[in-house]
């Protein structure tokens, strides 16, 4: 299908943003090829001009510590056909989800701080907020798989051919 994009957005929420570094590298190997097969809706490490409407593939890095990051994530699911969890702390919450284990000491020693930021009492993975359909696991990202996964969505979504 000549001229048919992948509709992309890429988000980040709270992490290190390593697997947004990885990708952004990814991007001065692959570019030639990536511009002419993706359209990028949402990438604000990217471009000013950001559309959340109309997006084939959500990739969403990060944990969610908020209320305000859990309704934008929902607002993402909501506006993406497929949406996928990059890095560890949107798989698993982790490394950023450590306060969770804190002891009730630890915990009360951040409290002025939770409250300051309105930060939620518990950090969250992304598919305890929403639907997930898929992942790359990692700190930052696997890049074969991230690739791998990038090329299945291009197949799914007619991008390339099967």
């Amino acid at each position: 299908m000549v001229g048919k994009k992948l509709k992309i957005g890429w988000f980040s929420f709270t992490c290190s943003e390593d697997s947004t570094m990885v990708f952004i590298e990814l991007m001065n190997e692959h570019l030639d090829e990536w511009r002419r097969l993706i359209e990028f809706r949402h990438a604000r490490v990217l471009k000013k001009d950001n559309h959340l409407n109309d997006i084939d593939v959500a990739f969403v890095e990060g944990a969610i510590t908020n209320e305000k990051d859990a309704d934008m994530l929902r607002q993402i699911r909501q506006n993406s056909r497929k949406l996928i969890a990059i890095g560890s702390c949107a798989v698993s919450g982790m490394p950023a989800a450590q306060r969770n284990s804190f002891d009730p000491e630890m915990n009360g020693e951040i409290q002025f701080l939770i409250k300051r930021f309105k930060q939620s009492d518990k950090v969250r993975a992304i598919k305890e907020v929403v639907k997930v359909d898929g992942d790359v696991p990692g700190c930052p990202m696997e890049e074969a798989v991230f690739l791998s996964t990038l090329h299945d969505c291009m197949k799914e979504f007619g991008v390339v051919d099967a």
